[in-house]
């Protein structure tokens, strides 16, 4: 039996995963790297956590920032973004619409292969541009 060690995450060869799978990891790192931003910068009510988390989680917010991050993506990210947008969807959520879904899937997928790749600092730069991209829209609502 293997042990668990959270310590180090990486993979030998994440791009042989399913883009399923990258995306099902990389929402768990994205939804986790949210909630310790919003921490941080200082959000501690429950109710003010979810209502500020779910501007950036939400499949529109991902679509978004990956849209604005292809032009700073390598190759191999653009390969894995490609994988992740024409994987095949069992379901579309309520509220997004089946493009923004697959770009949502993408972006996951993407933040999944970038943590499981053990690729730390490149995974840090995305999510930061893609947080200023989310902040940006976000206050362009407001």
């Amino acid at each position: 039996m293997n042990k668990i060690n959270f310590t180090d995450q990486s993979m030998e060869n994440p791009h042989l995963l399913p883009p399923q799978a990258l995306a099902y990891i990389g929402d768990a790192v994205y939804e986790l790297a949210v909630r310790r931003y919003l921490i941080a910068k200082g959000t501690v009510k429950v109710n003010q956590l979810h209502t500020q988390a779910v501007e950036y989680v939400r499949a529109g917010a991902q679509a978004e920032a990956l849209l604005a991050l292809e032009d700073v993506l390598t190759d191999e990210e653009k390969s894995v973004v490609r994988r992740g947008r024409n994987t095949k969807l069992l379901h579309i959520p309520k509220g997004a619409g089946v493009m923004e879904y697959r770009y949502s899937t993408a972006f996951e997928s993407l933040i999944g292969f970038l943590y499981l790749k053990g690729d730390i600092q490149r995974l840090n730069e995305i999510l930061q541009l893609a947080g200023e991209v989310i902040s940006g829209a976000g206050s362009k609502k407001a």
